[in-house]
């Protein structure tokens, strides 16, 4: 057995440099970590070997994929699933289960095959169909569609920042839950990544974040074969990423026979009882072990082939004609998970039910979280405002509605990347997430971005947490992986962003979002709001905390905005509605539709326009806060925002695309950037004034004089889901 232990690091006191101390003794209790069980050699080769080839057939069957991870990992994988994790096939969504998280998810034919040979609904015909449309084994891991998936992975670096975010759900959850002598949450999250998974950049911020916030329960084995698709990792990955994870304060392993299943389970053992830091353990694999073009870039993401399959499985001592098998004493080894799982959940279960007399209250605030139910009547908790009130930037209602719902939302947890004072997403009712208090709410995710929407994910996946994020609207750029993820994945982050125009002044164009909202409502499952006032922010909370299948984006702005007439808390839900409407009983003359900071630009100029002594234009005004609701409306509401036969003007201080759907004209910030300036020369520049816009809406209004304007509702829809 050959073990490296890489000793753990003292912090000087005097500076801020990891010293690691070469001459320490080993611990005198070291040898109590070791794995305490048995392991069948013989039967767990033989179980190892049986993955490896069951992966193989399925990326041969499917002729694509990636078998060489999946051949070169099955040894961690066998120790994790047979040796190690607790789970229950029978209750894939039990509260305690250890979490698994294949952060190299091209391998997920391991990933499959184990989910089949412990139990769990992913049968020998789910396999066979790997890869193919609408199988339960889709070409990555996705949690929505197969048993036993954790969370959607695949980009690369996500997984491994998903379980920083498992991780610190579960220390949060087991803080606020868990009571002496029961332990409702206590498992361990468990990751598998790749060289690939550790260059990018997302999974240096979730780590950094990770080893700052001590997740003793976090381990993850670090699939180190020194490939990637152009090669050896030595044209362009050099680095001691030991050293790396040492200096993030992990504690760290290393394995150097990757085969060897008692040193895995011996370094994962002693990992365990490290409860004071995060582990990583490097293992160093061989590429597609087994194979003929073991260790080369050829068996990363391809299938064998029919000759090298077959010599495979001949050096393995199957039989080569045959595909998808699974030796009998191999099935029944693995069939016994579902007993024990079925028997660790029954204990948790009877533990859960004594905790529950004695703690009825909180077992019941336990079950709902943990169900994702979200609190009634939130709308009732939120403020209503009127016009006589002093207005106040939507950062500045965001932070009062943030705050009324909080504590009684208690599920609420998360913060900003390091801009808190200015997002304005502090809780009072709340203290700092930290090692020495789990139990706190407010996670500083530091400077970043991509990192805080990635642990987000993992925390939402794990349950009983409703996660939020903040920074500027602009800097979500920088989080669009995880974004996506978190859309794909239905995971319900609640994403505060704020500084939402060109209003923002001077800090100028590479601060101010101009693109972002159109990219953001491009985003399938992802609805995106931007309220006009005080009213308008607290019915925004109210949809986005209702939405249990989906993230919500709220963009604030940063400069003052007026409570208006005509906004309704209420109506938000519908996605957009009437503030302004001329008397009496004909059409309008126009409509203008606007979102955020430019409705209240709209009501005053159709104010102008409407009091205009020479030629009164009748306008009426739909703030829009939401497009993705709007769109999900009737089309008898759609039709009774958006009469037929009268233009339609939207004006918002972003990017045009997406507005001609609603709007026969539009007025936006057409392929530019912003500027450098104040609030006001800003707004001035681009055209966002009551002047300007008055004289498009009477641009608009002459030029439909003359012409019919057709209805952009009444038109074909085609069914884009089939």
């Amino acid at each position: 057995m050959e073990f490296v232990d890489n000793v753990d690091i003292q912090r000087s006191p005097e500076r801020s440099t990891d010293k690691v101390d070469m001459d320490a003794p080993e611990s005198s209790k070291e040898v109590d970590f070791l794995f305490k069980d048995t392991i069948n050699v013989q039967l767990s080769t033989k179980s190892v070997d049986t993955i490896r080839i069951l992966s193989a057939d399925m990326v041969e069957r499917a002729n694509s994929g990636h078998v060489g991870a999946a051949m070169g990992c099955a040894p961690m994988a066998h120790v994790l699933w047979r040796y190690i994790m607790d789970y229950s096939p029978a209750n894939p969504k039990w509260a305690n289960r250890d979490r698994f998280v294949l952060s190299n998810g091209h391998g997920c034919a391991l990933q499959y095959s184990m989910l089949h040979l412990v139990g769990y609904e992913v049968s020998m015909d789910d396999l066979k169909a790997f890869r193919q449309l609408n199988s339960h084994t889709p070409g990555h891991p996705e949690h929505i569609h197969t048993p036993g998936v954790e969370v959607a992975t695949g980009p690369l670096g996500q997984g491994i920042s998903n379980a920083v975010g498992l991780a610190v759900a579960q220390a949060h959850m087991a803080a606020v839950f868990n009571r002496p002598g029961f332990p409702v949450i206590d498992n361990f999250t468990y990751a598998i990544c790749g060289d690939g998974c550790l260059q990018e950049g997302v999974s240096s911020e979730a780590s950094s974040m990770a080893g700052h916030m001590g997740l003793g329960r976090l381990i993850v084995l670090y699939d180190s074969n020194n490939i990637t698709i152009d090669g050896d990792t030595e044209l362009s990955f050099t680095e001691d990423v030991v050293m790396r994870y040492n200096s993030y304060g992990w504690h760290t392993q290393t394995v150097e026979d990757g085969t060897d299943l008692q040193s895995i389970a011996d370094a994962i053992t002693r990992a365990k009882h490290v409860t004071d830091r995060p582990s990583i353990i490097k293992v160093h694999t061989v590429i597609g072990h087994g194979s003929k073009n073991q260790g080369t870039a050829c068996v990363h993401g391809n299938p064998l082939g029919d000759e090298d399959l077959k010599y495979v499985k001949d050096k393995f001592g199957f039989d080569p004609e045959q595909t998808f098998v699974v030796p009998e004493e191999v099935a029944a080894d693995y069939g016994s998970m579902k007993a024990v799982g079925k028997e660790k959940y029954r204990t948790w279960q009877d533990m859960f039910a004594k905790y529950k007399e004695l703690y009825g209250e909180l077992a019941m605030e336990f079950e709902r979280r943990m169900a994702g139910e979200v609190p009634e009547n939130i709308l009732d908790l939120l403020p209503t405002f009127t016009p006589e009130e002093k207005g106040k930037a939507t950062r500045k209602h965001s932070y009062g509605a943030l705050n009324c719902v909080a504590p009684k939302v208690p599920e609420l947890v998360g913060g900003s990347a390091d801009l808190t004072p200015s997002n304005l997403t502090w809780m009072e009712c709340s203290s700092n997430f930290s090692p020495g208090n789990p139990e706190g709410r407010y996670l500083r995710y530091g400077i970043r971005e991509h990192g805080m929407v990635a642990v987000a994910n993992g925390m939402a996946a794990y349950g009983g947490v409703r996660p939020f994020v903040a920074t500027f609207l602009n800097f979500i750029g920088y989080a669009m992986g995880a974004v996506r993820l978190s859309a794909l994945s239905q995971f319900p982050v609640l994403f505060i962003m704020t500084h939402d125009s060109i209003a923002l002044g001077e800090d100028g164009p590479t601060h101010q979002p101009i693109e972002t909202l159109e990219s953001l409502r491009a985003m399938p499952n992802l609805y995106t709001f931007r309220p006009a006032d005080g009213n308008e922010t607290s019915g925004c909370y109210a949809c986005a905390l209702s939405l249990t299948k989906s993230p919500s984006v709220l963009c604030m702005t940063r400069q003052t905005v007026p409570n208006l007439p005509g906004t309704d808390k209420a109506k938000v839900a519908l996605g957009g509605y009437t503030v302004v409407q001329p008397s009496g009983a004909q059409k309008p003359d126009l409509i203008m539709v606007a979102t955020g900071s430019e409705v209240h630009l709209c009501t005053a100029a159709a104010q102008v326009l409407d009091s205009d002594a020479k030629d009164v234009r009748r306008v009426r005004v739909v703030s829009m806060p939401c497009q993705e609701l709007f769109d999900e409306q009737s089309e008898d509401y759609r039709l009774s925002v958006f009469t037929p036969g009268v233009p339609v003007l939207s004006v918002e201080a972003a990017g045009p695309h997406g507005w001609h759907k609603y709007a026969h004209a539009v007025w936006g910030i057409n392929n530019r950037f912003g500027a450098s300036g104040t609030s006001k020369d800003c707004l001035e520049y681009f055209g966002f004034t009551v002047e300007n816009i008055t004289e498009q809406a009477k641009k608009v209004i002459e030029f439909y004089s003359s012409r019919p304007a057709p209805s952009l509702v009444l038109r074909p829809q085609l069914d884009m889901t089939k």
